[in-house]
């Protein structure tokens, strides 16, 4: 007998489904796609659990990769739910598509965003090929995001309601064809109501900390992923403001525009700390400068996104909008400029810090996320 879905949630985010779904969805070994599991069953829907088996540490990285322990988890969910459960190999795709994006970004000196293409391109991409060919209707995930019908057969794609946990900005280059076939159950709940609900459910993930390591590849330094697929390629750091040699580093990609700590040089007779301002790919040199408000190359007024996507409709003529230039930024307000071919200008109302190439620009009109794009 279908539990009533009004008696987990408060009245005022109460969801109601139109029919009976086949949905599978995506059980990663943590507590949110536990819920969405748990929330879907209980709305009535037929579910299955898959787990994506990504990637597995097989070449001894050091970190932990605990995938083993995470199928488990997800298996165990399942099991508690009753519901079938499936191991889904896609290691072979993720290799293609999103490790060797990131591999190459970074080996060219940009700033790629491997959660960001997992999405687009596995969890909504591959994996959700694979749901329709075994007959789903739909892939569902445990993301802080909601889905809203805003016209006939139109979706839009909105932040999460609990604002510390919004994963929005990690849906920026989804299309309205992926967003049809998305569901997203818990995007309505807070945090802490979400662990109680896990909790109410007996659901063996209730305590389980949130994984907070590369996308998929589990809890593993980026440094140390990149030691290991990245040759070493030292070259000079220089002093930005007068071009001057004051130590050498190891390789560009282990450092970020911004970055303060890491770099090897120490703070002058002021005590002023330096930071990196930019990577010049011709001659290896990584350029830093004191960390102020006049670094050169640090704050950024205008600059340039391509490769946009948007969720529903492109913008085709100049407008204001919002962004998020990072995750965890706040939304901030630009003049957007199309300039055609997937291009756009962007001017922001207020100076941004250390803005990378290759970095995700996630637009936004309000708490709906519209696109994104990727910095020049």
């Amino acid at each position: 007998m279908r539990r009533s879905f009004d008696k987990i949630v408060p009245p005022r985010v109460v969801l109601r489904m139109a029919s009976r779904e086949k949905i599978l969805v995506a059980l990663s070994g943590g507590v949110d796609s536990s819920v969405a599991a748990l929330l879907l069953k209980q709305q009535g829907h037929d579910i299955v659990g898959a787990y994506m088996k990504n990637w597995i540490n097989e070449d001894n990285i050091i970190g932990d990769c605990p995938w083993m322990q995470d199928i488990e988890d997800a298996r165990a969910v399942a099991d508690k739910l009753g519901i079938e459960f499936r191991v889904v190999n896609l290691m072979q795709d993720y290799r293609r598509l999103v490790v060797d994006y990131l591999l190459d970004g970074y080996q060219r000196g940009l700033t790629p965003n491997p959660d960001v293409m997992c999405n687009r391109e596995m969890k909504f991409g591959v994996f959700l090929k694979y749901a329709q060919t075994e007959g789903f209707a739909a892939v569902a995930t445990g993301h802080y995001a909601q889905r809203r019908a805003i016209a006939p057969n139109q979706f839009g794609l909105f932040e999460g309601a609990d604002k510390n946990k919004d994963q929005s900005y990690f849906l920026a280059l989804l299309s309205q064809e992926q967003l049809q076939a998305a569901r997203f159950p818990i995007g309505h709940l807070p945090k802490p109501e979400l662990r109680r609900l896990a909790a109410e459910a007996g659901l063996p993930t209730a305590q389980k900390k949130d994984s907070q390591g590369i996308c998929f590849i589990g809890e593993v330094k980026m440094q140390d992923f990149l030691r290991a697929y990245v040759p070493e390629h030292p070259g000079p750091i220089v002093r930005a403001a007068d071009n001057q040699i004051i130590g050498e580093h190891r390789g560009l990609h282990y450092y970020t525009i911004g970055q303060r700590k890491g770099i090897g040089i120490p703070s002058n007779t002021d005590n002023k700390a330096y930071c990196v301002v930019g990577k010049r790919t011709e001659d290896h040199a990584l350029l830093v400068a004191f960390d102020e408000p006049t670094a050169p190359g640090l704050w950024t007024s205008e600059c340039r996104v391509h490769s946009l996507s948007f969720v529903n409709a492109p913008i085709i003529e100049a407008t204001t909008l919002e962004c998020r230039v990072r995750y965890r930024d706040p939304r901030v307000a630009i003049d957007f400029i199309p300039t055609g071919n997937g291009t756009a200008e962007i001017k922001f109302c207020t100076p941004q810090r250390a803005l990378a190439a290759g970095q995700i620009m996630a637009l936004y009109r309000g708490e709906q996320l519209i696109g994104g794009g990727v910095f020049a």
